[in-house]
């Protein structure tokens, strides 16, 4: 069940990360954000009142809260990255994150057994060179490398939080509730604070409305992703699931080679194998 959760959440947020990718070339990334996750928090709402699932508040929310305040930090951050940098370069270090509830599990006491272990170093491996790293001719700056890590960070953190938001399906729908009406409320002021400072909150031809369907499916995606992150890290090892889960960029790169005909470069070709491989070692360890 793990596996099958986990690699859902690579699904759906590579899914998320490639439509989000072509809005915020038409869009500002921070508007695409904060639309795309007022629609998730409008159906989450709509789940945890049909529901009941306000009977589930605790202390436990808190840490959907701070998800909530870290995830609009990340995303911007990444994104930010990529338009400043190549992507063969941003797009590898920002699987960095997978470190983060790694190091939880093992803290808590998780010991991967040999196969597992060796399926994490294939898998982890195998994402980087899916990503496309470029080492001869490509000049870094160190803001760009510097915005990536923090997306990383984020992006990790995220991973740990969400994970420990709730025990029950309908606690984990109503954290996903506060944490993406957090993530509003942060990116709003952001967004408020970017127009009083005369930042491009909407495009030359106004608001997006032929965009809403694709804004509300990332939006969507992205949330259903933290839910099946959740329920994986739940029933089984979180260094499990994180592995897993941070597979996203592969099904990122195919969605590109499918829908936009981008061409997979070898290295790349070659890494989306050994993800593959690793995932088997990971689910069969």
């Amino acid at each position: 069940m793990t596996a099958l959760f986990a690699l859902a959440t690579s699904l759906l947020w590579g899914l998320a990360d490639f439509g989000g990718g072509l809005l915020t070339r038409r869009n500002p990334a921070l508007t695409v954000v904060v639309v795309s996750q007022s629609i998730a928090a409008v159906v989450l709402g709509a789940i945890v009142l049909a529901g009941g699932g306000w009977s589930e508040a605790g202390p436990r929310l808190w840490c959907a809260v701070a998800a909530g305040l870290v995830g609009p930090v990340a995303m911007l951050s990444f994104y930010k990255a990529l338009a400043l940098g190549p992507m063969g370069v941003v797009s590898p270090l920002a699987t960095l994150s997978v470190a983060i509830p790694l190091g939880v599990g093992l803290v808590l006491g998780e010991r991967p057994g040999p196969t597992q272990i060796a399926g994490i170093a294939v898998a982890v491996t195998g994402v980087v060179l899916a990503g496309g790293p470029r080492t001869r001719g490509v000049g870094v700056q160190r803001r760009t490398i510097l915005l990536t890590l923090v997306a990383a960070v984020g992006f990790g953190t995220v991973f740990a939080l969400i994970a420990e938001a709730s025990t029950t399906v309908t606690g984990l729908f109503l954290a996903l509730f506060v944490q993406r009406v957090t993530n509003v409320a942060a990116g709003g002021a952001a967004l408020y604070a970017s127009a009083r400072r005369g930042g491009e909150v909407l495009p030359a031809t106004g608001f997006p409305w032929a965009s809403l369907p694709a804004l509300a499916f990332v939006g969507l995606a992205d949330v259903a992703a933290n839910g099946t992150y959740a329920v994986a890290a739940q029933h089984g090892p979180v260094t499990v699931a994180a592995v897993l889960a941070s597979l996203y960029p592969v099904v990122t790169a195919l969605a590109a080679r499918g829908f936009l005909s981008e061409r997979l470069r070898p290295v790349q070709a070659a890494g989306a194998g050994l993800a593959m491989v690793g995932t088997l070692l990971l689910a069969t360890g």
